[in-house]
Formats: structure tokens, C-alpha cells, sequence
């Protein structure tokens, strides 16, 4: 039979998902759990004075209130996500003396239910004696306002890469300044998850991205040994970065758990989420561009402080993956690179889609574009000038990533000929010409990212049962990838049996004895590749059991992917099959993969975003986006074309819509989805995507991530694209969200 990889192949997960039948973490709450409600900081930063719980004890139903002078002090600790990030911010699970962030837990009720834990938890009084709050990126780096008393470094991580270049030799030299804000992930599945102890052993449920890493986590704070916990992982409503690790208050549900002899559930409403969940993003970039009027660009420098929020969460370490990428799809001379990550008093910052690559994409594009109006240059052909060509590959950056293949010259064109640049274009001169209100506006996007950043430490396996079906074990925890239908397409296409004959098991840490987080668009590179592996082996192990069959020796039998089959070399007209082989092993077998990565993987792509904004409102509709996303060998169209959907959507948001916004006073103004305005499809246009595969050496599958590659390249084209509609009113930049409010005022200051 041919082979399915590379064929489109319906979800298997979609329809218990659309029919209502997703085993989710709250469905699955025991029916004697406590449940949680957590008191958090309405201040940004205030000293604790006191804290009133009486009332709260007194009411109905209520098993328990603790404050952190309750917690055991060896649990209290939250621990730091990442080693060289400043560990004397780290932050306790209730906070003690001091409160750094509006929803900052600060005292957990726990009563028999979920609405007699929020009604208690509204009836504690905290005594708060505020201090001045920091939300300014450029006042934490001064330390005007100190978050940190007594320790000896203010700022949250550093990291550099090259060299601070000159530009007393450029022709042309373009400073700027941009703002690359927050967003909030915003998964339809808020954080929840419940803890019980049984046996000695802690079991949590919860929804994350890295079942591995929260068991890792709770055994640190817990001082339990891998035998003790077990973590479970059912379906999972999204994440987006967001679920990276266990919060402080997931953490504490196992000590609340113990210390009431019950299962501890808990599960935040959708404001809390806004106020508490990681967001993304969050930069101040200066950037400077130098080069010559014949459109060649000589030097780039960027300089970032990134916004870490009130304690260190992944957001910190982020600027080390804009390092990775900061001179993009371009063959720049001289580049340097400088980034610090400093605390504010918001919400701790983690990771969204792309986590660090969107933004470097955005700085450079938008750079690229302005050097390109400073040289009255077409920015296709100054893009053209720069790329690094197809024959340097592979090809080493100033930052020390080796890029392993890619053709960015045959990317922008394949997408300038799909969009019908030259017509745009035209179209463009005629309605300038006419004075047209409508301004259409025409983007760009080169990009290059990163993706398999951590390639080892996963988990796969194979297990050929008696009945002949098997089993596809990994460590992933998917939420929204697809892994059910990939992992048995991968197992299916190797071994050549029926889709139907593979089933994918994970979902627990029992299930795998390590495992990495499902992120950075890893997992069918490296998890993918260790399932084919593991297939290739297990036909290996079998292969004397199927010559015995034969009458035949080992060394003459073949194994026929194609037929599903073994035979003797040449001789394909008798064979047998895999129901045979697994009858005749006696038990089933089982074998785990040791494949290892051969590195980072590099997709790339061109976008191309055609705006209309209307002069009179400011407001923007993006009528199209064509797209080639190159992300190596597609293992299935439907589910790789899925991702990138989702990734643009990520990336128009960002440039259009979407900002968790604070106040001067570090007051959280998004707090709900009336004031955060979600991307919908009703802002959206239908994609035109672009078929392209430039597969990688360094896995087995030539797969590179595509799980964020939208949202890498669509951000800045869609930002260049309302930008360039702007051009006749002399407007040269504009930060996002272009919002029809910052759209219309820039219009009227500079018309």
C-alpha cells in the first residue's frame, strides 16, 4: 500500500472533542475533593499588614484557611523555572510580607465547594500598606523603585551576542524604537488541576504541556522520590506556552491535600486567569540599521529589555531565544545583540507561541522595511539583496545557531508571485492616486526560526501485542497538536499496517519514565522520529520469528513496508504478516527508541499581508494573507496546514488586536474578554498557503516545527502592511496593536 505519510488524515481526537466526550481535568474531580479558592493581591505592591480570616472560618463549608505562615516553610518555596535566572527572586506560594502583582495568591480557602470557597474567599480581609509600583521597563533598569529589598542584582538575566558594530561607514543609517507587548495565551481550558494522596504517593492531575516537568517540580518542593508521584495529563484545552510548569497554586494543592486528608481540587475563572497565567511577549527594542543606498544592509544592532513581570517565569530567558534569531533570514556583516530581563509589578511573564522568535522576527522585519523607505527602495528587493544564500547552508550566525537548510529567496518569491505583488502594487499607485479613504496597505515577512531547541530526554516506544495491534508509548503531552493521529501514522507507515492497529498511549507519567515538555514545536522531529526508530527496531527484533515461519534463514528475509508483510528476497509471493509474526512471539514486545537529535531544526518562510484601512476610522481589515511556511517534510497536510491557521491567527493578533494592558500604576486593565479582544474568525481572512519542503538532515523524518511558524512571520507582515498603507501620510512607524484608535490619531497628527 502506499505510504500515508505525507496524505491528509482526519483527526482521530476531533470528534470526542466536538461531540462534548474530552476527558478534561475538571470532569474528573472525585466526588469527595475539597475545593480551592485562592485570596489574591488587589494591590500591585503593597507590604502585608495583616490578614482577617475570621469571618472566612466561620463560614459555610469551609474546611480550612491558611495564609503562608501555615504552609510547612520546606513546601512554601516556589522554585525558579530555569538555572542562570536570578534565583533571589523567587517568589513563595502564598506570598509572605510583601505582594508583587494584582492576583498574587495570597491566602487559600478551602471548603466542600466550589462556590463555598469563592464566598469565604470574598469575606478575608487583607490589611495591605502599599509602595510605589513598577511597571516602566527603562525605571526597573534604573531601579527607581526597588521590587527586591536586600539582594544584590535587580535585574533577572542578561545575555549578548557579537559585536556592538559601527556605522560611521553606512550610507544610510535608520534608528528606532519599538514596543513588542504583552499578550495573553488565553487557552479556552483556564489552569486546574486536584492532588490526593494515596499510599504514600502523590498523584496530580492537571492540564500542562510537560506532564514530566510538573512531576519534576512537585517532587523539589515535596522532597519525594520518582516512585512517590504520579502525574496525569487527560485532554487539555490549549496552552500555547502558557502551561509550561506548575504554578504555586497547582503546587499547593498536594500540601492541602495531605494536610486535609482529602483530594484538593481547583480550577480559575477566566479573570484570574488574565490576572495570573503567564503571558508572552513583552519587549522594548531599539534598533539600529545601517547599510548602503544600493539597498545593502552593512551593520544591525538591537538592544532589549524584556518585561519578566513580578518574579522570574520563562518570559525571563526568552530574550536568549530573540538572541537566536535577531538577524533573521540575513546575511549581515556586522551585528550585535545585547538583552536584559528586569521585574515589574504585573502578572509573572512566560511564554506564547513562537516565545522569543516573534519578536526578533518583528524587529528585523520592521527594520528591513524602514531602511528600505529611508533608501526609496522597493522592500522585496532590499530583502532580495540581503538573504543569506542557499549554498551557505549549513550556515552559522552571530549568535553561534547553525542554521541547517533553507532557501529564503525562493520563499519570498513563491509568495510574491502568489500573492500578485506587481498587481498590488499597481492597485496601490491607482488608489493614491485617486485620494481613495480606503488605503491599501501591502506587507512583507521573511523569517527564520528556531524550533527542537531541547532535543533530548523524551520517551518513545513500540508494542507489538499477540493480537497484532500496537501500541505507540510517549512521553508527550499534547494540547491540540494532534499526536493521536500523527504517532499511529508514523508506527502505521513504518511497520505497514492498518492506521486502525496503532493506538497512542500516554497521558501519565507512569505510562514513560522521563519525558520533556510538548513545546518549541519539538515533537514530531524528535518524538515522531524516535516512533520510527522504534518501528524500525522492533521489525528488526521480529524478523527471526518471521524466517522461522518461512523455513527461511534471517539473512534472506526482507521486511515489505509497502505489502505490510515479510518474505524472502525476491520471492514476494509467499509472505506473512504481521498477525502471524505477533501469534507466533508468544507475549508481546516491546522497544524503546534511543534516537538522539542531530541538532536545532530551522523552517523559514515568506508572508505576504494585504490590508485595507479606512483614512476616516483608523480601522483595519486584513483581506489577505498568503503564506509559505517551510517546516521540511509534511507528515500530514491537514493537521500541518491546521497548525499554521492557528499560528497566523496568533501572529494578526498580536499586530491588530490583542495587549494586556496596565495601568501608570500597574493595575491590570484586561482582565476579562470584554476588554481583551480575542482573535475570532470573524477578523480573519482565509489563508492562501503555499506548499513548500526543504527537508532537514538532523532527524530521521526531515521534519522540521511548524506549531508557531505563523505567528513568526504574519505578525510583522501584517504590521508592515497597515504601516505601508500609512506611507502618504509620512507615517514611518507605528507600534502594535494597531488598533483603529492608534491608526486614526496617527493618521490626524501627521495629516
Amino acid at each position: 500500500m502506499p505510504s500515508i505519510l505525507g496524505h491528509p488524515v482526519l483527526r482521530r481526537e476531533d470528534p470526542r472533542f466536538l461531540t462534548g466526550q474530552g476527558a478534561f481535568v475538571a470532569n474528573l474531580v472525585p466526588p469527595d475533593a475539597a475545593h480551592v479558592a485562592y485570596v489574591t493581591s488587589t494591590v500591585p505592591h503593597a507590604r502585608l499588614r495583616a490578614v482577617d480570616v475570621t469571618d472566612a472560618v466561620a463560614a459555610p463549608g469551609v474546611l480550612g484557611v491558611f495564609a503562608a505562615a501555615d504552609v510547612d516553610p520546606e513546601v512554601l518555596v516556589y522554585p525558579p523555572p530555569f538555572p542562570g535566572m536570578n534565583d533571589q527572586m523567587a517568589r513563595t506560594m502564598l506570598a509572605q510580607e510583601v505582594v508583587r502583582y494584582v492576583g498574587e495568591p495570597v491566602v487559600a480557602v478551602v471548603a466542600d465547594d466550589p462556590v463555598r470557597a469563592a464566598d469565604a474567599a470574598d469575606v478575608v480581609v487583607v490589611d495591605y500598606d502599599p509602595l510605589s509600583p513598577l511597571v516602566d521597563l527603562e525605571a526597573s533598569l534604573r531601579q527607581d523603585v526597588v521590587l527586591f529589598d536586600g539582594i544584590e542584582e535587580q535585574t533577572v538575566y542578561r545575555c549578548a551576542a557579537g559585536e556592538l558594530p559601527e556605522f560611521d561607514d553606512c550610507e544610510v543609517v535608520v534608528r528606532a524604537r519599538f514596543h513588542n507587548q504583552r499578550m495573553s495565551a488565553a487557552p479556552i481550558e483556564a489552569r486546574t488541576g486536584f492532588s490526593y494522596w494515596e499510599c504514600g504517593r502523590l498523584v496530580h492531575h492537571t492540564a500542562t504541556q510537560g506532564s514530566h516537568n510538573v512531576k519534576a517540580s512537585l517532587m523539589g518542593i515535596y522532597g519525594l522520590d520518582p516512585e512517590q508521584v504520579l502525574v496525569v495529563t487527560p485532554d487539555v484545552g490549549g496552552s500555547f506556552g502558557a502551561k509550561f510548569r506548575c504554578y504555586p497554586e497547582e503546587a499547593l494543592l498536594g500540601w492541602l491535600a495531605r494536610r486535609l486528608g482529602r483530594p484538593c481540587a481547583w480550577a480559575e475563572t477566566r479573570t484570574q486567569s488574565m490576572t495570573g497565567l503567564g503571558s508572552g511577549r513583552g519587549q522594548i527594542q531599539d534598533v539600529v540599521v545601517g547599510g548602503t543606498r544600493d539597498g545593502r544592509i552593512a551593520a544591525y544592532q538591537l538592544d532589549v529589555i524584556q518585561d519578566s513581570g513580578a518574579y522570574p517565569l520563562i518570559a525571563g530567558f526568552l530574550p536568549r531565544m530573540t538572541m537566536a534569531m535577531f538577524t533573521g533570514v540575513y546575511d549581515i556583516g556586522r551585528a550585535g545583540y545585547e538583552a536584559v530581563s528586569v521585574p515589574t509589578s504585573t502578572t509573572p511573564n512566560g511564554a506564547f507561541r513562537g516565545a522569543g522568535r516573534p519578536e526578533a522576527s518583528a524587529a528585523i522585519e520592521r527594520a528591513v522595511d524602514m531602511f528600505a523607505a529611508e533608501v526609496e527602495m522597493d522592500p522585496a528587493e532590499v530583502r532580495r539583496r540581503n538573504f543569506i544564500g542557499p549554498e551557505a547552508f549549513p550556515h552559522t550566525t552571530v549568535s553561534g545557531v547553525s542554521y541547517d537548510s533553507g532557501d529564503y529567496a525562493k520563499a519570498l518569491a513563491v509568495a510574491l508571485e502568489a500573492a500578485g505583488y506587481d498587481d498590488l502594487r499597481a492597485e496601490q499607485t491607482a488608489r493614491r492616486v485617486d485620494g481613495s479613504a480606503s488605503l491599501l496597505g501591502i506587507g512583507l515577512s521573511t523569517y527564520v526560526e528556531v524550533t527542537a531547541t531541547t532535543g533530548a530526554g523524551d520517551f518513545a516506544s513500540v508494542e507489538l501485542g499477540t493480537d497484532g495491534t500496537v501500541k505507540a508509548v510517549t512521553s508527550s503531552t499534547p494540547h491540540g497538536q494532534g499526536h493521536e493521529t500523527v504517532w499511529p501514522m508514523i508506527v502505521a507507515d513504518a511497520l505497514g499496517i492498518d492506521l486502525d492497529r496503532v493506538i497512542s498511549v500516554g497521558g501519565d507519567t507512569d505510562c514513560t519514565p522521563r519525558g520533556q515538555v510538548t513545546g518549541g514545536s519539538r515533537s514530531a522531529q524528535i518524538v515522531g522520529s524516535m516512533l520510527f526508530d522504534a518501528s524500525q527496531k522492533l521489525v528488526a527484533q521480529v524478523l527471526p520469528v518471521a524466517a522461522d515461519l518461512l523455513e527461511a534463514s534471517a539473512a534472506d528475509v526482507v521486511h515489505d513496508s509497502a505489502g505490510g508483510c515479510f518474505h524472502v528476497a525476491g520471492t514476494p509471493a509467499v509472505s506473512v504478516g504481521w498477525a502471524a509474526v505477533a501469534a507466533a512471539l508468544g507475549g508481546p514486545v516491546t522497544v524503546e527508541s534511543d534516537f538522539e537529535s542531530g541538532g536545532q531544526t530551522f523552517p523559514f518562510g515568506a508572508h505576504v499581508a494585504v490590508v485595507e484601512v479606512d483614512a476616516e476610522t483608523g480601522r483595519t481589515e486584513l483581506v489577505r494573507l498568503v503564506a509559505v511556511d517551510d517546516a521540511g517534510t509534511v507528515l500530514n497536510p491537514l493537521i500541518f496546514e491546521g497548525q499554521i491557521h492557528g499560528g497566523i491567527a496568533g501572529g494578526v493578533a498580536q499586530a491588530l488586536l490583542e495587549e494586556l494592558a496596565f495601568d501608570a500604576e500597574a493595575n491590570p486593565l484586561t482582565t476579562n474578554f470584554a476588554d481583551y479582544p480575542v482573535i475570532s474568525a470573524a477578523e480573519l481572512p482565509s489563508f492562501e498557503l503555499v506548499r513548500s519542503e526543504t527537508p532537514t538532515d538532523r532527524n530521521l523524518l526531515g521534519a522540521k516545527g511548524v506549531g508557531e511558524s505563523g505567528t513568526v512571520g504574519a505578525t510583522a507582515a501584517v504590521q508592515n502592511a497597515v504601516i505601508d498603507a500609512l506611507a502618504p501620510f509620512g507615517i514611518r512607524h507605528l507600534d502594535m496593536p494597531l488598533t483603529p484608535e492608534r491608526v486614526w490619531k496617527a493618521i490626524q497628527n501627521h495629516g
